[in-house]
């Protein structure tokens, strides 16, 4: 028997929804780790009171009490992995795994049982459904009637907001069953109430997120923000983690409380909220307790009588009524000394906090990342200036994370700490002097030349270069990739071999001319490849046959059905991890039989496409025969043409040497009117047509008058 169980991809039912995470089963107890928040539930085996196995909408959930009242849900099991885990429980917890299905016959009409933090409704001895109280956010009652509201679900499209129960009168005298039913689920329910007086009150507190001044009021169990327009009231089981951050002044500091869920306004969402304090503002605190109370309740973490900075007291009394760590900034230290980074964040410039465990963003919008949900990290080139770098964070789930513009001053520290804290680095960026200490993360990234890493080094050297030319004071410009002397030189030489060319224009008009034609030319050149690379480009032809499927994707197709019917309301990518699986664990034996069948496909297509090449080149060769008799026509016509043209050419100098004769005989005004209208070519041409159209008798008869 193992010691240890091990199961991915289960979920836990938390306040009506379903986080993904990693379940651990151990001699010590239950280890559920969330994948979202990273938040970690930890179940001694001492406190485990049953545990029940049955079927749900995610294929078979398992349900763990405690003694203390207190109840987990898992769901996302096999069926076959029931006989496992009731071995286990067994051998290591002393508890039988009990098989208990929900009753599905649709009554409404039964019996309410309370167990510890949970109302069941049974018929009969079987569940129809639970309801954890602590999802209850109000209740109310009316004649024979209790009303259930519960907490908005912001993870889910549909949420369940409102039950109600009818309790039908009994004859017992003195005891209302629909108070007694009320006052059942008010004690177990998560329902806010502003009873009695607060434990202390920080007054006019400056919030970054949401924005604003405002009165903190500390309760025993909740945390009251009271603000000239809104209120929030934020239960302490709603707050995940507290940060205690100092500014890069020096003089501030940046109290976070990190919460899941979060509180609401409207349609926005704070899943963060920020106080700023003053470093140099003090109080003085009493606790609205006697000292007894205060020992009894707080253990010497808190006194009666506190004073000291403001940021301390606030995050003193946070820790001791939360009961969680206040996480600092680690070891890391920036260029200027500082323990944090400023970058810019999406379009608001803000902070960045390299942690232990983690990174954390301030303030707008907060964002933090912990290592363990981190792909990898990249060091890109600043989009504005090389001045500046930018630092992507990409997480396991597809987010990805942009912090620019910051400093190139302080990749170095960076790179180390993020080197030290053993993330994945995608490319190994602007770090000069740095030889084969980091050779552990070769194997993250492709073996190949880091052109990005060159390009950085030149631009390194060129900068200096300027830097160093500047401090001279010559104010000369210095890039290389322009000088003015060799093209001056270019423009001679090509002036030169067409000087003789064109010896009637002026200098001006021959540079103006000669110039033009050599930059048509150069435009002409580079089109043509362009234009071979377009026709060269072609697009798919439908026709074609399709290639075959690998032996894989053929098993996958057949069986895809059988595994959604197998694992109900199984996503698409999480049937995809699932197929890889089984394709996996399959026998040699079975994956032949496929591989036959993939290997009877690839020579079908191999037939087929001999059988479509035979089919191409024939069309092929009607089209090229179609093209060849297309140009012989147009030669034929074009022949044609230029016999008209050489047929009007004749013409035209048979007609020459009557206008010559015929210009003796133009008449004064004949002669002004031809002369005063040598521009207008449409009325020489006519003119000269009615010239040559006069009869031979005419320019006889006129010749014998002379």
């Amino acid at each position: 028997m193992a010691d240890t169980l091990e199961f991915n991809e289960i979920y836990q039912e938390v306040k009506g929804s379903m986080n993904d995470g990693r379940l651990r089963l151990s001699r010590q107890g239950v280890i559920f780790k969330n994948s979202k928040t990273g938040k970690v539930d930890n179940i001694q085996a001492s406190e485990l009171a049953e545990g029940v196995w049955r079927r749900v909408a995610l294929g078979h959930g398992l349900k763990l009490l405690t003694k203390n009242g207190h109840v987990y849900k898992y769901d996302g099991f096999r069926e076959s992995e029931f006989d496992k885990l009731s071995d286990f429980f067994k051998a290591h917890y002393r508890l039988e795994l009990a098989e208990k299905d929900l009753c599905v016959k649709g009554w409404n009409w039964g019996t309410v049982r309370f167990g510890g933090q949970l109302l069941s409704f049974d018929i009969g001895e079987q569940p129809v459904f639970e309801i954890p109280l602590s999802n209850v956010s109000q209740c109310t009652t009316g004649k024979n009637e209790v009303t259930l509201e519960f907490h908005q679900n912001d993870d889910a499209e549909v949420s369940l907001m409102e039950v109600r129960f009818y309790v039908p009168p009994t004859q017992e005298d003195g005891v209302d069953p629909v108070e007694a039913f009320a006052q059942n689920v008010l004690s177990k329910a998560d329902v806010i109430q502003a009873t009695g007086d607060a434990i202390c009150i920080f007054r006019e507190l400056q919030c970054l997120t949401p924005r604003g001044r405002y009165d903190i009021r500390i309760y025993p169990t909740f945390l009251h923000l009271h603000g000239k327009t809104f209120d929030y009231k934020i239960p302490y089981t709603t707050v995940l983690r507290l940060f205690l951050l100092p500014h890069k002044d020096q003089r501030q500091m940046f109290f976070v409380i990190s919460l899941d869920p979060p509180i609401k306004q409207g349609q926005t969402r704070y899943h963060f909220l920020i106080l700023l304090f003053s470093k140099d503002e003090d109080i003085s605190l009493t606790l609205n307790m006697n000292e007894e109370e205060v020992e009894k309740r707080f253990e010497g973490r808190l006194t009666k009588n506190m004073s000291g900075s403001l940021y301390e007291m606030v995050s003193r009394v946070m820790k001791a009524l939360v009961n969680r760590k206040i996480t600092v900034p680690g070891n890391f230290q920036g260029h200027s000394g500082a323990q944090c980074i400023t970058c810019s964040y999406k379009a608001s410039s803000g902070l960045l906090y390299p942690l232990e465990r983690g990174f954390i963003y301030v303030h707008k919008p907060p964002v933090h990342i912990r290592f363990d949900e981190i792909s990898f990290v990249n060091f890109a080139r600043g989009t504005t200036t090389t001045r500046s770098f930018d630092f992507e964070i990409e997480t396991k789930q597809g987010t990805q994370y942009t912090f620019s513009s910051i400093e190139r001053e302080e990749y170095g520290k960076l790179f180390d700490f993020v080197n030290a804290k053993k993330l994945n680095i995608k490319n190994r960026g602007l770090k000069e002097g740095m030889k084969q200490s980091y050779d552990e993360y070769a194997d993250s990234d492709e073996d190949q030349h880091d052109a990005y890493l060159e390009r950085m080094k030149e631009e390194g050297k060129i900068r200096e270069e300027n830097a160093n030319d500047s401090s001279d004071g010559s104010g000369e410009e210095t890039d290389e990739s322009f000088n003015p002397g060799e093209e001056d030189d270019d423009v001679a030489e090509e002036f030169d071999s067409n000087a003789s060319a064109s010896s009637s224009s002026g200098d001006g008009d021959s540079d103006r001319d000669e110039k033009k034609p050599a930059k048509k030319a150069k435009i002409v050149k580079d089109r043509k490849p362009r234009k071979k690379q377009l026709e060269s480009k072609k697009g798919k032809d439908p026709n074609a046959p399709k290639r075959p499927m690998s032996a894989y994707m053929l098993w996958l197709n057949a069986n895809r059905e059988k595994i959604k019917s197998d694992h109900p309301g199984i996503s698409i990518t999480d049937l995809s991890k699932k197929a890889g699986e089984l394709w996996k664990a399959m026998s040699k034996e079975k994956k032949e039989e496929w591989d036959r069948k993939a290997e009877d496909a690839r020579r079908d297509y191999e037939k087929a496409m001999k059988e479509y090449s035979v089919g191409s080149k024939s069309e092929s060769s009607k089209t090229e025969r179609s093209k060849k008799k297309k140009k012989k026509q147009e030669k034929q016509m074009k022949g044609k043409a230029e016999k008209k043209g050489a047929a009007s050419k004749s013409l035209s100098s048979s007609k020459s040497p009557a206008k010559n004769m015929s210009e003796s005989f133009k008449s004064k005004e004949f002669v002004s009117s031809d002369e005063s209208s040598s521009g207008e070519s449409k009325k020489e041409d006519s003119e000269e047509e009615g010239v040559a159209s006069l009869p031979p008798s005419s320019e006889e008869s006129a010749s014998g008058s002379d």
